[in-house]
């Protein structure tokens, strides 16, 4: 927030969120109600998709902006683009942040793809075929990696900010310890950097108000659409 020229008011979750989707979406949508009339131009989700959690969240009288990208690790990673090439090339992969070593709740670890579903996967399973039908929802927890379990990798990102040597070398050891390969790669921190300065091209989903959050085909990831239309 230090680095946009607008002023921002930041408000962390609990980490340990990203294992509740849906808790996680309640809460977010009661934090968008609660700014009404405050005198915000907008609100900016530092999240992805992230298990359906921002999927149904309403923009009630400012916008709200979020990344186009399925989970959290494509903004370490700084584009869709890297994302999908880093799972293309491993898809069993856990990576490993500085900020979520650090602010972790109890033995969670590890920022991966589609392992903050592992505890909910029957709860977000049967949200996916009421919405989407059986079909497109095993489409959708394949590719969100919700069954993923043969991981292969552990990858430390490396953001530049602070010291992550502690947190690299946990990594390393953890990486050891389940015998899987270990990478270091520099993170980009340019679509935060975009997201809180307000420069919102095609990496972002403006939702206007009297809309709402949902899941898109394709590399879109996510989309709005009116209340009043569903």
């Amino acid at each position: 927030a230090a680095y946009s020229h607008h002023l921002v008011d930041v408000t962390l979750m609990p980490i340990g969120l990203h294992n509740q989707p849906l808790n996680l979406r309640v809460q977010l949508q009661a934090l968008i109600d609660d700014t009404v009339g405050q005198g915000y131009d907008a609100i900016v989700l530092a999240y992805g998709l992230c298990g359906q959690a921002t999927a149904g969240l309403i923009a009630r009288d400012i916008p709200v902006v979020l990344p186009r990208a399925h989970d959290c690790i494509t903004l370490f990673l700084g584009s869709r683009t890297r994302y999908q090439e880093e799972f293309a090339r491993e898809p069993g992969t856990y990576w490993y942040v500085q900020d979520y070593i650090e602010r972790r709740e109890g033995k969670g670890t590890s920022l991966s793809i589609g392992a903050g579903l592992d505890t909910n996967i029957d709860e977000v399973y049967d949200e996916y075929v009421q919405k989407y039908g059986k079909d497109n929802a095993d489409y959708l927890m394949e590719v969100m990696g919700a069954w993923q379990h043969h991981y292969k990798r552990a990858v430390y990102i490396d953001m530049g900010v602070g010291d992550g040597h502690q947190v690299e070398e946990e990594t390393r050891s953890e990486a050891a310890r389940r015998g899987w390969t270990y990478e270091q790669m520099a993170g980009n921190l340019v679509l935060i950097r975009q997201l809180l300065g307000g420069e919102w091209g095609t990496d972002f989903l403006v939702v206007q108000p009297g809309e709402r959050i949902a899941m898109a085909y394709g590399e879109d990831v996510v989309r709005s659409t009116p209340i009043l239309l569903e």
